[in-house]
């Protein structure tokens, strides 16, 4: 059985999903693009530095502030997202490295499985059931259902709260700094993860979290840092 410092006095962990529980994140500047071709628009300098940790919802409505010659709605541009990422969170985005292995312990340890996510729910759902591991998760929620995305904490208190375990008691594992922000600011420790679109933050996101991995494996292994 797996015991390590990390998971002491640990009763829930609770994982962002994009960069975190898959290999994703690669996706969304490939679908900014077809994007933009699609309605002839040019890409903004800042917007994704901007739209860091917001929740799906929030993304479409800072859009459209910054396109307002697209007639759509919110819920229009998140539906059009969705359909072409799709294809490529079903067939190309797989679990990272020793999660599954490190999610089964987990579930085998009887501690709470969540997921507080800033991606939409119906691709969520899709994406865990293709990988096979939506049995494991305990709660999924999306920061489209609480009033603001990461880093405000309400995603993850959600979570907690719906597991019924104290924020103290949940480990969160992030691979993005507004991400590991919003785990603090819930009072929960916070681990972070390292993922290949965000290796320029590595400074910033070692200097927010509590632990800090390369992949999963560090965590059987005791071979994370403690930071």
């Amino acid at each position: 059985m797996l015991r390590t410092k990390m998971l002491e006095d640990i009763e829930a962990v609770i994982f962002d999903m994009d960069g975190t529980l898959i290999d994703s994140m690669w996706i969304w500047p490939s679908v900014d693009v077809d994007f933009y071709k699609r309605h002839h628009l040019t890409a903004p300098e800042r917007f994704p530095d901007e739209m860091e940790g917001m929740s799906f919802s929030e993304v479409a409505k800072l859009f459209l502030e910054m396109f307002p010659t697209l007639e759509c709605t919110p819920q229009q541009i998140m539906d059009e997202w969705t359909e072409m990422a799709h294809e490529r969170y079903m067939n190309q985005a797989p679990l990272k490295a020793g999660v599954y292995e490190f999610i089964a312990e987990m579930k085998a340890q009887g501690k709470k499985i969540g997921i507080a996510t800033s991606n939409g729910r119906g691709l969520v759902e899709d994406t865990l059931k293709s990988l096979g591991v939506t049995e494991f998760f305990d709660v999924v929620r999306t920061a489209c259902e609480v009033e603001r995305g990461k880093p405000a904490p309400d995603v993850y208190l959600l979570v907690a709260r719906e597991m019924r375990v104290r924020p103290e008691r949940c480990l969160v594992f992030e691979d993005v700094p507004m991400g590991i922000l919003a785990g603090k600011n819930a009072g929960m420790k916070v681990c972070a993860v390292y993922d290949e679109a965000s290796k320029n933050q590595e400074e910033k996101k070692r200097s927010l979290a509590d632990y800090y991995i390369c992949g999963y494996d560090d965590i059987r292994n005791e071979t994370y840092e403690v930071l």
